[in-house]
Protein backbone atom coordinates (compact mmCIF):
# COMPACT_ATOMS: atom_id res chain seq x y z
CA UNK A 1 0.00 0.00 0.00
CA UNK A 2 1.59 3.34 -0.81
CA UNK A 3 0.08 6.60 1.12
CA UNK A 4 1.04 10.20 -0.17
CA UNK A 5 2.16 13.39 1.69
CA UNK A 6 2.42 17.17 0.75
CA UNK A 7 4.08 20.16 2.11
CA UNK A 8 1.73 21.43 4.66
CA UNK A 9 1.14 24.48 7.22
CA UNK A 10 -0.46 25.08 9.86
CA UNK A 11 -1.10 21.85 11.58
CA UNK A 12 -3.66 22.69 14.70
CA UNK A 13 -5.57 20.63 16.87
CA UNK A 14 -5.89 18.98 20.14
CA UNK A 15 -5.40 14.71 20.12
CA UNK A 16 -5.82 11.93 22.41
CA UNK A 17 -3.42 9.35 21.20
CA UNK A 18 -3.86 5.34 21.57
CA UNK A 19 -2.45 3.32 24.54
CA UNK A 20 0.78 3.13 25.35
CA UNK A 21 2.22 -0.10 23.20
CA UNK A 22 5.15 -0.93 25.63
CA UNK A 23 2.75 -1.00 28.71
CA UNK A 24 -0.18 -2.74 26.70
CA UNK A 25 2.00 -5.88 26.43
CA UNK A 26 3.20 -5.49 29.64
CA UNK A 27 -0.41 -5.06 31.44
CA UNK A 28 -1.43 -8.17 29.50
CA UNK A 29 1.34 -10.74 29.97
CA UNK A 30 1.97 -9.86 33.90
CA UNK A 31 -2.07 -9.66 34.53
CA UNK A 32 -1.90 -13.18 32.93
CA UNK A 33 0.94 -14.44 35.46
CA UNK A 34 -1.49 -12.43 38.32
CA UNK A 35 -4.46 -14.17 40.89
CA UNK A 36 -7.19 -12.43 40.04
CA UNK A 37 -8.65 -10.49 37.46
CA UNK A 38 -7.17 -7.21 36.02
CA UNK A 39 -9.33 -4.66 34.16
CA UNK A 40 -7.08 -2.56 31.66
CA UNK A 41 -8.20 1.09 30.52
CA UNK A 42 -6.98 2.19 27.07
CA UNK A 43 -5.45 -0.92 25.73
CA UNK A 44 -3.58 -0.89 22.73
CA UNK A 45 -5.36 -1.16 19.49
CA UNK A 46 -2.30 -1.85 17.70
CA UNK A 47 -1.35 -5.24 15.88
CA UNK A 48 1.82 -6.00 17.94
CA UNK A 49 -0.21 -5.52 21.35
CA UNK A 50 -3.23 -7.82 19.14
CA UNK A 51 -0.25 -10.71 18.20
CA UNK A 52 0.18 -10.32 22.79
CA UNK A 53 -3.67 -10.90 23.72
CA UNK A 54 -3.89 -13.75 20.82
CA UNK A 55 -0.79 -15.58 22.24
CA UNK A 56 -2.07 -15.50 25.45
CA UNK A 57 -5.46 -16.46 24.75
CA UNK A 58 -3.70 -19.85 22.90
CA UNK A 59 -2.60 -20.12 26.80
CA UNK A 60 -5.92 -20.29 28.33
CA UNK A 61 -6.06 -16.68 29.23
CA UNK A 62 -10.00 -15.64 29.93
CA UNK A 63 -10.30 -12.48 28.75
CA UNK A 64 -12.98 -10.13 26.95
CA UNK A 65 -13.82 -6.39 26.07
CA UNK A 66 -16.05 -3.99 27.82
CA UNK A 67 -15.97 -0.71 25.78
CA UNK A 68 -12.56 0.68 26.34
CA UNK A 69 -11.31 -1.42 29.04
CA UNK A 70 -9.68 -5.28 28.65
CA UNK A 71 -10.76 -7.67 31.17
CA UNK A 72 -8.12 -10.42 31.65
CA UNK A 73 -8.12 -13.20 33.62
CA UNK A 74 -4.78 -14.45 35.53
CA UNK A 75 -3.86 -18.00 35.85
CA UNK A 76 -1.47 -18.04 38.74
CA UNK A 77 -3.16 -20.74 40.41
CA UNK A 78 -3.38 -23.22 37.66
CA UNK A 79 -0.34 -21.87 35.46
CA UNK A 80 -0.81 -21.09 31.25
CA UNK A 81 -2.37 -24.43 29.27
CA UNK A 82 -0.68 -26.28 26.79
CA UNK A 83 -0.42 -24.71 23.75
CA UNK A 84 -2.47 -26.59 20.46
CA UNK A 85 -0.23 -24.99 18.36
CA UNK A 86 2.62 -22.80 17.44
CA UNK A 87 2.14 -19.06 19.12
CA UNK A 88 2.44 -16.27 16.40
CA UNK A 89 4.28 -13.13 17.52
CA UNK A 90 3.73 -11.57 14.02
CA UNK A 91 5.64 -8.23 13.91
CA UNK A 92 6.16 -7.80 17.53
CA UNK A 93 9.80 -8.83 19.36
CA UNK A 94 7.91 -7.52 22.88
CA UNK A 95 5.81 -10.57 22.75
CA UNK A 96 8.27 -12.74 21.70
CA UNK A 97 10.74 -11.93 24.47
CA UNK A 98 8.66 -11.49 27.03
CA UNK A 99 6.65 -14.11 26.56
CA UNK A 100 9.45 -16.10 26.66
CA UNK A 101 10.21 -14.70 29.83
CA UNK A 102 6.60 -15.88 31.31
CA UNK A 103 6.60 -19.53 29.74
CA UNK A 104 10.31 -20.23 31.04
CA UNK A 105 8.35 -20.59 34.55
CA UNK A 106 5.32 -22.37 33.11
CA UNK A 107 4.20 -25.82 32.93
CA UNK A 108 3.95 -25.80 29.54
CA UNK A 109 6.26 -26.58 26.38
CA UNK A 110 5.51 -23.86 23.60
CA UNK A 111 7.07 -22.56 20.27
CA UNK A 112 6.50 -19.05 19.65
CA UNK A 113 7.23 -17.59 15.93
CA UNK A 114 6.18 -14.39 14.34
CA UNK A 115 6.21 -12.83 10.55
CA UNK A 116 9.69 -12.90 7.89
CA UNK A 117 10.72 -9.44 9.51
CA UNK A 118 10.72 -10.95 13.41
CA UNK A 119 12.49 -14.39 12.46
CA UNK A 120 15.45 -12.18 11.43
CA UNK A 121 15.31 -10.49 15.10
CA UNK A 122 18.12 -12.04 17.23
CA UNK A 123 17.07 -13.57 20.04
CA UNK A 124 20.10 -15.07 22.24
CA UNK A 125 20.25 -12.22 24.07
CA UNK A 126 17.32 -13.65 26.35
CA UNK A 127 17.98 -17.06 25.97
CA UNK A 128 21.16 -17.02 27.51
CA UNK A 129 20.07 -15.53 30.78
CA UNK A 130 17.06 -17.85 30.68
CA UNK A 131 18.75 -20.33 30.33
CA UNK A 132 21.68 -19.47 32.87
CA UNK A 133 18.22 -19.38 35.35
CA UNK A 134 17.25 -22.74 34.40
CA UNK A 135 14.78 -22.97 31.73
CA UNK A 136 15.45 -25.94 28.35
CA UNK A 137 14.97 -22.59 25.08
CA UNK A 138 16.18 -23.91 21.83
CA UNK A 139 16.41 -21.36 18.69
CA UNK A 140 15.65 -22.51 15.23
CA UNK A 141 19.02 -21.72 13.83
CA UNK A 142 22.48 -21.29 15.37
CA UNK A 143 22.62 -18.08 15.18
CA UNK A 144 19.51 -17.52 18.34
CA UNK A 145 16.74 -16.68 15.87
CA UNK A 146 13.54 -17.84 16.02
CA UNK A 147 11.56 -19.68 16.09
CA UNK A 148 12.11 -20.33 19.48
CA UNK A 149 11.27 -23.54 21.31
CA UNK A 150 10.54 -23.25 25.37
CA UNK A 151 10.04 -25.71 27.61
CA UNK A 152 9.20 -24.68 31.37
CA UNK A 153 10.47 -25.75 34.27
CA UNK A 154 12.11 -24.79 37.93
CA UNK A 155 14.49 -21.77 37.89
CA UNK A 156 16.47 -20.08 40.11
CA UNK A 157 17.09 -16.38 40.39
CA UNK A 158 19.96 -14.54 39.14
CA UNK A 159 22.44 -11.88 38.67
CA UNK A 160 22.76 -10.79 35.32
CA UNK A 161 24.38 -7.69 33.27
CA UNK A 162 22.90 -7.52 29.98
CA UNK A 163 25.58 -6.55 27.44
CA UNK A 164 23.48 -4.71 25.34
CA UNK A 165 21.14 -1.87 26.37
CA UNK A 166 17.40 -3.18 26.54
CA UNK A 167 14.14 -3.07 28.19
CA UNK A 168 12.78 -5.83 26.28
CA UNK A 169 16.04 -8.36 27.48
CA UNK A 170 15.60 -6.76 31.30
CA UNK A 171 11.78 -7.49 31.07
CA UNK A 172 11.85 -11.05 29.82
CA UNK A 173 14.30 -12.02 32.94
CA UNK A 174 12.21 -10.10 35.84
CA UNK A 175 9.39 -11.48 34.34
CA UNK A 176 10.94 -14.99 34.56
CA UNK A 177 12.24 -14.23 38.24
CA UNK A 178 8.84 -14.22 39.61
CA UNK A 179 8.75 -17.88 39.34
CA UNK A 180 12.32 -18.45 40.49
CA UNK A 181 14.03 -19.56 43.81
CA UNK A 182 15.87 -16.96 45.32
CA UNK A 183 15.71 -13.05 44.25
CA UNK A 184 16.98 -12.19 40.10
CA UNK A 185 19.33 -9.01 39.41
CA UNK A 186 19.51 -7.22 36.66
CA UNK A 187 22.56 -4.79 36.22
CA UNK A 188 22.19 -2.21 33.40
CA UNK A 189 24.85 -0.33 32.09
CA UNK A 190 22.41 2.40 31.12
CA UNK A 191 19.39 2.75 32.11
CA UNK A 192 16.43 1.85 30.29
CA UNK A 193 12.44 2.05 30.46
CA UNK A 194 11.06 0.87 33.47
CA UNK A 195 7.16 0.15 33.03
CA UNK A 196 7.53 -3.70 34.00
CA UNK A 197 9.47 -2.40 37.32
CA UNK A 198 6.76 0.10 38.15
CA UNK A 199 3.99 -1.97 36.80
CA UNK A 200 5.12 -5.38 39.46
CA UNK A 201 5.33 -2.69 42.40
CA UNK A 202 1.68 -1.39 41.62
CA UNK A 203 0.67 -5.14 41.84
CA UNK A 204 2.36 -6.27 44.80
CA UNK A 205 5.99 -7.49 43.86
CA UNK A 206 8.86 -6.84 46.16
CA UNK A 207 11.08 -4.98 43.18
CA UNK A 208 13.73 -2.09 44.40
CA UNK A 209 15.84 -0.52 42.33
CA UNK A 210 19.74 0.22 43.09
CA UNK A 211 20.89 3.06 41.26
CA UNK A 212 20.84 1.42 37.25
CA UNK A 213 20.25 -2.00 38.66
CA UNK A 214 17.19 -3.90 39.74
CA UNK A 215 16.92 -6.59 42.23
CA UNK A 216 13.08 -8.91 42.50
CA UNK A 217 12.19 -11.13 45.24
CA UNK A 218 10.12 -13.97 43.89
CA UNK A 219 5.74 -13.70 44.18
CA UNK A 220 2.74 -13.75 42.52
CA UNK A 221 0.95 -10.11 41.00
CA UNK A 222 -1.94 -9.45 42.51
CA UNK A 223 -4.75 -8.46 39.53
CA UNK A 224 -5.50 -4.91 39.84
CA UNK A 225 -6.74 -1.97 37.43
CA UNK A 226 -4.69 -0.46 34.91
CA UNK A 227 -5.12 2.88 32.67
CA UNK A 228 -2.83 3.09 29.84
CA UNK A 229 -1.66 6.49 29.44
CA UNK A 230 -1.00 7.34 25.78
CA UNK A 231 1.69 6.18 23.97
CA UNK A 232 4.76 9.04 24.11
CA UNK A 233 6.56 6.98 21.19
CA UNK A 234 3.11 7.52 18.84
CA UNK A 235 2.87 11.49 19.62
CA UNK A 236 6.61 12.14 19.22
CA UNK A 237 5.52 11.61 15.32
CA UNK A 238 2.83 14.06 15.93
CA UNK A 239 4.92 16.69 17.81
CA UNK A 240 7.85 16.47 15.17
CA UNK A 241 5.05 17.19 12.22
CA UNK A 242 4.07 20.57 14.43
CA UNK A 243 7.63 21.76 14.90
CA UNK A 244 8.59 21.61 10.84
CA UNK A 245 5.24 23.13 9.41
CA UNK A 246 4.76 26.78 9.73
CA UNK A 247 2.46 28.00 11.83
CA UNK A 248 1.57 24.84 13.60
CA UNK A 249 0.45 23.99 16.96
CA UNK A 250 -0.68 20.73 18.33
CA UNK A 251 -2.20 19.31 21.91
CA UNK A 252 -1.46 15.99 23.09
CA UNK A 253 -3.55 14.85 25.67
CA UNK A 254 -3.12 12.48 28.92
CA UNK A 255 0.41 11.23 27.07
CA UNK A 256 2.67 9.04 29.11
CA UNK A 257 5.64 11.23 30.90
CA UNK A 258 7.98 8.19 32.04
CA UNK A 259 10.97 9.31 33.11
CA UNK A 260 13.02 6.77 30.97
CA UNK A 261 10.62 7.26 28.23
CA UNK A 262 11.18 11.07 28.17
CA UNK A 263 14.62 11.26 26.36
CA UNK A 264 13.08 12.27 22.95
CA UNK A 265 11.20 15.37 24.85
CA UNK A 266 14.97 16.07 26.45
CA UNK A 267 17.17 16.35 22.73
CA UNK A 268 13.79 18.24 21.52
CA UNK A 269 14.79 20.98 24.50
CA UNK A 270 18.72 21.12 23.48
CA UNK A 271 17.33 21.47 19.60
CA UNK A 272 15.42 24.52 20.43
CA UNK A 273 12.23 22.92 19.95
CA UNK A 274 8.33 25.12 21.29
CA UNK A 275 7.39 22.54 23.70
CA UNK A 276 4.99 22.92 26.84
CA UNK A 277 4.69 20.03 29.30
CA UNK A 278 2.12 19.89 32.04
CA UNK A 279 2.20 16.76 34.08
CA UNK A 280 -1.01 15.89 35.54
CA UNK A 281 -0.92 16.49 39.40
CA UNK A 282 -1.56 12.82 40.39
CA UNK A 283 -0.13 9.70 42.16
CA UNK A 284 -0.74 7.88 39.25
CA UNK A 285 1.80 5.07 38.43
CA UNK A 286 2.71 5.93 35.16
CA UNK A 287 3.18 10.02 34.61
CA UNK A 288 0.46 11.35 31.96
CA UNK A 289 -0.11 15.09 31.29
CA UNK A 290 -0.40 16.94 27.97
CA UNK A 291 2.23 18.35 25.92
CA UNK A 292 2.09 21.00 23.59
CA UNK A 293 4.15 21.60 20.17
CA UNK A 294 4.45 24.24 18.11
CA UNK A 295 6.47 25.51 14.88
CA UNK A 296 10.49 25.97 15.86
CA UNK A 297 13.52 26.91 14.42
CA UNK A 298 16.06 24.10 15.50
CA UNK A 299 19.61 23.82 15.72
CA UNK A 300 22.15 21.13 15.66
CA UNK A 301 22.83 18.69 18.89
CA UNK A 302 25.18 15.70 19.44
CA UNK A 303 24.30 12.96 20.70
CA UNK A 304 26.06 10.72 23.23
CA UNK A 305 25.32 6.75 23.82
CA UNK A 306 23.66 7.18 26.70
CA UNK A 307 21.50 10.21 24.41
CA UNK A 308 20.58 7.62 22.29
CA UNK A 309 19.90 4.59 24.82
CA UNK A 310 17.31 6.79 26.18
CA UNK A 311 15.69 7.57 22.82
CA UNK A 312 16.21 4.64 20.89
CA UNK A 313 12.99 4.05 18.96
CA UNK A 314 12.86 7.74 18.65
CA UNK A 315 16.00 8.11 16.73
CA UNK A 316 14.99 8.21 12.71
CA UNK A 317 12.70 11.08 13.94
CA UNK A 318 15.90 13.17 14.97
CA UNK A 319 17.79 12.39 12.08
CA UNK A 320 14.94 13.76 10.33
CA UNK A 321 14.62 16.49 12.84
CA UNK A 322 18.95 17.59 11.81
CA UNK A 323 17.51 17.83 8.19
CA UNK A 324 15.90 20.99 9.17
CA UNK A 325 18.24 21.99 11.74
CA UNK A 326 20.99 24.53 11.44
CA UNK A 327 24.61 22.90 11.91
CA UNK A 328 26.30 19.32 11.97
CA UNK A 329 24.50 16.56 14.13
CA UNK A 330 25.86 13.43 14.93
CA UNK A 331 24.12 10.50 16.37
CA UNK A 332 26.52 7.79 17.90
CA UNK A 333 26.07 4.27 20.21
CA UNK A 334 23.09 3.58 18.71
CA UNK A 335 23.85 0.20 16.67
CA UNK A 336 20.55 -1.31 18.47
CA UNK A 337 18.82 0.42 15.68
CA UNK A 338 20.26 -2.18 13.30
CA UNK A 339 18.46 -5.05 15.45
CA UNK A 340 14.95 -3.47 15.15
CA UNK A 341 12.20 -4.76 12.91
CA UNK A 342 14.41 -3.66 10.26
CA UNK A 343 18.23 -1.87 10.15
CA UNK A 344 17.23 1.83 10.89
CA UNK A 345 20.49 2.82 10.74
CA UNK A 346 20.38 1.88 6.48
CA UNK A 347 16.55 2.82 6.11
CA UNK A 348 17.00 6.67 7.67
CA UNK A 349 19.58 6.99 5.91
CA UNK A 350 18.59 6.00 2.11
CA UNK A 351 15.24 6.95 2.45
CA UNK A 352 16.21 10.49 3.73
CA UNK A 353 19.29 10.89 1.24
CA UNK A 354 16.43 9.90 -1.23
CA UNK A 355 14.71 12.98 -0.53
CA UNK A 356 17.76 15.03 -0.40
CA UNK A 357 19.05 14.97 2.86
CA UNK A 358 22.74 15.26 3.74
CA UNK A 359 23.23 12.32 5.83
CA UNK A 360 25.50 9.43 6.21
CA UNK A 361 25.67 6.14 7.61
CA UNK A 362 28.26 5.42 10.49
CA UNK A 363 28.52 1.99 12.35
CA UNK A 364 26.46 2.63 15.28
CA UNK A 365 24.95 6.12 13.99
CA UNK A 366 24.18 8.33 11.39
CA UNK A 367 25.79 12.72 10.60
CA UNK A 368 23.19 14.66 9.42
CA UNK A 369 23.88 18.27 7.62
CA UNK A 370 21.28 20.97 7.74
CA UNK A 371 19.35 22.40 6.90
CA UNK A 372 18.45 20.59 4.01
CA UNK A 373 16.03 21.43 1.31
CA UNK A 374 14.06 17.91 0.66
CA UNK A 375 11.95 16.92 -2.17
CA UNK A 376 9.47 14.55 -2.60
CA UNK A 377 10.17 11.02 -4.27
CA UNK A 378 8.94 7.96 -3.89
CA UNK A 379 10.65 5.97 -0.80
CA UNK A 380 10.03 2.32 0.75
CA UNK A 381 9.21 1.61 5.16
CA UNK A 382 11.32 -1.53 4.25
CA UNK A 383 8.60 -3.49 6.08
CA UNK A 384 8.76 -0.98 9.07
CA UNK A 385 6.32 1.19 11.02
CA UNK A 386 8.35 3.57 12.46
CA UNK A 387 10.19 4.53 9.15
CA UNK A 388 6.90 4.69 7.51
CA UNK A 389 5.79 7.56 9.71
CA UNK A 390 9.26 9.22 9.98
CA UNK A 391 8.81 9.53 6.19
CA UNK A 392 5.30 10.65 6.38
CA UNK A 393 6.03 13.37 8.73
CA UNK A 394 9.24 14.20 5.88
CA UNK A 395 6.83 14.20 3.17
CA UNK A 396 5.11 17.23 5.14
CA UNK A 397 7.91 19.57 4.48
CA UNK A 398 9.28 18.29 1.15
CA UNK A 399 8.38 19.75 -2.05
CA UNK A 400 6.21 18.30 -3.70
CA UNK A 401 4.60 14.57 -3.54
CA UNK A 402 6.13 11.80 -1.40
CA UNK A 403 4.84 8.19 -1.92
CA UNK A 404 5.93 5.79 1.15
CA UNK A 405 5.28 2.46 -0.35
CA UNK A 406 4.32 -0.34 2.45
CA UNK A 407 2.14 2.13 5.03
CA UNK A 408 0.32 -0.42 5.98
CA UNK A 409 3.08 -1.50 8.35
CA UNK A 410 1.91 1.63 10.60
CA UNK A 411 -0.97 -0.85 11.85
CA UNK A 412 1.69 -2.48 14.11
CA UNK A 413 1.43 0.21 15.97
CA UNK A 414 -0.85 3.11 15.06
CA UNK A 415 -3.93 2.34 13.56
CA UNK A 416 -4.95 5.66 12.11
CA UNK A 417 -2.26 7.48 11.99
CA UNK A 418 -2.71 9.03 8.56
CA UNK A 419 -6.42 10.10 9.49
CA UNK A 420 -5.13 11.99 12.21
CA UNK A 421 -2.46 14.09 10.31
CA UNK A 422 -5.75 14.68 7.57
CA UNK A 423 -7.76 15.99 11.04
CA UNK A 424 -4.75 18.12 11.91
CA UNK A 425 -4.47 19.74 8.11
CA UNK A 426 -2.06 17.64 6.75
CA UNK A 427 -1.65 16.93 3.26
CA UNK A 428 -1.85 13.24 3.24
CA UNK A 429 -3.96 10.19 1.36
CA UNK A 430 -3.65 6.62 -0.22
CA UNK A 431 -2.94 5.96 -3.34
CA UNK A 432 -4.56 3.81 -5.40
CA UNK A 433 -2.52 1.68 -7.47
CA UNK A 434 -2.67 -1.34 -9.87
Amino acid sequence: MFAYFKASEELTGVITLPGDKSISHRAAIIGSLSSGMSRIHGYSTSADCLSTLRCLGELGVDMKREDEVLVLGGRAEEGFAQPADVLDAGNSGTTMRLLTGALAGQPVSATISGDSSLLKRPMDRIIEPLTRMGASIRAGTGEGLPPLEIKGGRLNGIDFSPPVASAQVKSAVLIAGLNAEGSTTVREKVRTRDHTERMLRRMGINIRSEGTSVVLEPGTPLACDLAIPGDLSSAAFLISAALVCPGSSITLRSVGLNPSRTGFLELLARMGASIQVNVEPDDSWEPRGEITAGYSQLKAIDLSPEDSARAIDELPLVAFLATQADGITSISGAGELRAKESDRITGTVSALDRLGARIEENTDGMKIIGPSRLEGAEVSSICDHRLAMMLAVAGLVAGGTTSVDGWEWTQVSYPGFLEVLVSLGGGAGVEKRR
